[in-house]
């Protein structure tokens, strides 16, 4: 059987004419709806795609397949509008509370799954600095809220009546200008490597940065902190530019719209858990709906986030 979500991208291609413009459509990166792509040609077991610089096109195979995967696509598009009329999902509002990183990489694929199996919902998104929005989720501000935490890093109290069930984990990475020697080894870089190196890190108050900073520490690398700035994509903008490396989570570093050098750390424990922040003893359809779609999707990306 095919993954209706394979299925989804490439009706996406057929119609957008380029992956690039599939995956803006889908809210995916477009080297990640390749990879669903390539996934459904290993699933058939033939080419259903011809890429070329000027975007793709379908195979015979691939337009043979669209046209079933439409009809496909359409049934379980019904199927979902008939079960949310017995959830009371044809209607009312889903606030979601998020932080950058998540809202920007991993959220919108899956509110726009919402939205097709459930276009009759309200949906509103804000965002927070960690761990603000756990208190936006106590206070019924937002129905259910991703949050993250670092590892080393201190502990952040849950408020209560709040739940959190983690999704995903992922390393810090290095992030270097293109072409530093730092980046260019393909294996795990220790993290005494960096000493003497300029860091550009996030405001002083980050638990990041002070989990960071106390790890090089420990493993003997003094650093000096040349910039500070209080988001991840300036701090990405910054290195690219060559005013210093940064250690960030990795999708952070793989997603960055400025070119990077990245290479992982040895040792990898310094990581992040993302999880989903909800209230004790179940919400609304609609967000118990949201929270199994970001469990599916999260945790089928574990170890490659």
């Amino acid at each position: 059987m095919y993954d209706p979500t394979r299925l989804a991208a490439l009706v996406a291609v057929a119609e957008a004419g380029s992956i690039t413009r599939a995956a803006e459509r889908l809210g995916y990166t477009a080297p990640a709806l390749s990879q669903q792509l390539t996934k459904l040609e290993r699933e058939t077991g033939t080419a259903l795609l011809v890429r070329h610089h000027r975007g793709a096109r379908l195979t015979a195979a691939g337009e043979l397949l669209l046209v079933r995967a439409r009809r496909v696509l359409d049934e379980l598009d019904l199927a979902r509008h008939e079960l949310s009329r017995l959830a009371g999902l044809s209607g009312g509002r889903l606030r979601v509370g998020t932080f950058e990183t998540a809202g920007t990489h991993l959220l919108p694929p899956a509110l726009s799954a919402f939205r097709r199996a459930h276009p009759d919902v309200e949906l509103s998104v804000t965002e927070f600095v960690p761990p603000q929005e756990m208190t936006a989720v106590a206070l019924g501000e937002v129905d259910l809220a991703l949050t993250h935490e670092y590892v080393p890093g201190e502990a952040v109290p849950v408020p209560d009546g709040v739940r959190l069930a983690p999704l995903l984990t992922e390393e810090l990475v290095l992030v270097t200008a293109p072409g530093h020697a730092l980046s260019a080894g393909s294996g795990r870089l220790a993290l005494s490597e960096l000493a003497g190196q300029p860091l550009v890190s996030m405001a002083p108050a980050n638990p990041n940065r002070r989990a960071v900073e106390a790890a090089l520490a420990a493993a003997g690398a003094s650093v000096a902190v040349r910039c500070e700035s209080p988001g991840y994509g300036v701090v990405c903008a910054l290195v690219s530019a060559g005013l210093g490396v940064a250690v960030v989570p990795q999708m952070m570093a793989t997603g960055s719209v400025t070119p990077l050098g990245i290479r992982p750390l040895d040792p990898p424990e310094l990581h992040r858990t993302i999880s989903v922040a909800y209230r004790a003893g179940g919400g609304t359809p609609a967000a118990d709906t949201l929270r199994a779609l970001l469990h599916g999707a999260f945790t089928r990306k574990s170890g490659a986030p």
